[in-house]
């Protein structure tokens, strides 16, 4: 059996603790270099398509999954109970105006004729029962007449002067046409008809739903035939134009994330394609959970950001700029901070 000195274990074993503290070394430079990989999302943002008309859906013009420009029309609902209240109110709209326009116009000129008329008799009457006054007073002054037959004489002239007042103030209120409250108030019923009409044609103008944005269809929530209530989705449209990516980064590597910055990121959708994002909002997360302890024993804890960034370009030079329009919510985005 060979014997080794002890010089010579001496000089393996320096040898092996060598070796073991190259290792380390490079393998502590290698963990240390190696970049950090954060993953983030895209999101989309989406439009929920509702209105305010109680009815059935009619017909569906779109399906999920179509791309749709603004002012396309999406579902036509139908309501024969909103026609019905809309015919009604026109009706009592025209009942109005017509009623306002005959104040407006005032007593008609057979009506003020005959009113005149009798004014005009009332007031002979008045006269002439009058002079009849003066007579039988003379009379009964020579007591020709009894005074009972006085008493009857005054009181026909008592009436006769009444009726002529009432006559004049009956022609002179028609003369004068409506009171301005009168006039007022009648206006008032036309502007009151008139908006009811208006918002029942508001309602209907919701019988044909377009689309304020351009995007896809992502989600139908009801069917033809199904009753729509005022203000339940129908549909959900996503902007797909507008796509951005989603971070949630921690502070320590914030430094490298400002408004306005750009950052690369890889796309697993796309066989890692690398496109170039760039920032625009930066805000603190606003749950303490996601708040981390510091790794080097420090009495502190680092908070987390979310940050969101535009796509603006792709760098890889296999692909072209048409990626950002396929870029769908729920995709991956890998980012590496070095």
């Amino acid at each position: 059996m060979k014997r080794y000195s002890n010089g010579t274990i001496i000089k393996a074993t320096v040898i092996v603790i060598a070796a073991v503290a190259i290792i380390s070394m490079v393998a502590a430079i290698y963990f240390q270099n190696e970049p950090l990989v954060l993953q983030g999302r895209i999101e989309c943002p989406s439009t929920v398509i509702s209105g305010k008309l109680l009815g059935r859906i009619e017909h569906l013009h779109v399906r999920e999954g179509d791309t749709v420009k603004e002012g396309d029309t999406l579902v036509s609902i139908s309501s024969p109970e909103i026609e019905a209240q809309l015919s009604s109110a026109s009706a009592m709209e025209s009942v109005a105006l017509y009623q306002n326009r005959k104040i407006d116009a005032g007593t008609r000129m057979e009506i003020l004729k005959s009113l005149k008329e009798a004014y005009m008799a009332a007031q002979a009457n008045y006269k002439l029962a009058e002079k009849s006054y003066q007579r039988s007073r003379r009379l009964f002054e020579d007591s020709i007449i009894t005074p009972q037959r006085m008493d009857e004489v005054s009181a026909l002239l008592k009436n006769a002067e009444a009726a002529e007042k009432a006559a004049k103030y009956q022609y002179e209120m028609a003369e004068a046409g409506a009171q301005q409250e009168d006039k007022a108030s009648s206006f008032a019923m036309v502007k009151a008809a008139r908006g009811n009409v208006w918002g029942l044609e508001s309602l209907l103008a919701d019988t044909r739903l377009t689309s304020a944005v351009g995007g896809e269809v992502n989600s139908i929530f009801l069917s033809e035939g199904e009753l729509v209530m005022p203000g339940s989705a129908i549909m959900e449209i996503t902007g797909t134009d507008s796509c951005y990516v989603v971070l949630n980064v921690r502070e320590n590597y914030l430094e490298k994330f400002y408004i306005g910055s750009e950052f690369m990121g890889s796309m697993p959708a796309f066989g890692y394609a690398r496109l170039a994002f760039k920032v625009f909002y930066i805000s603190p997360l606003g749950s303490f959970a996601n708040w981390s302890e510091t790794r080097d024993g420090n009495n502190y804890n680092l908070a987390t950001f979310q940050i969101k960034a535009h796509p603006i370009k792709v760098i890889d030079t296999s692909a072209d700029n048409s990626l950002i329009k396929r870029l769908r919510p729920g995709m991956s985005v890998l980012v590496e901070i070095e």
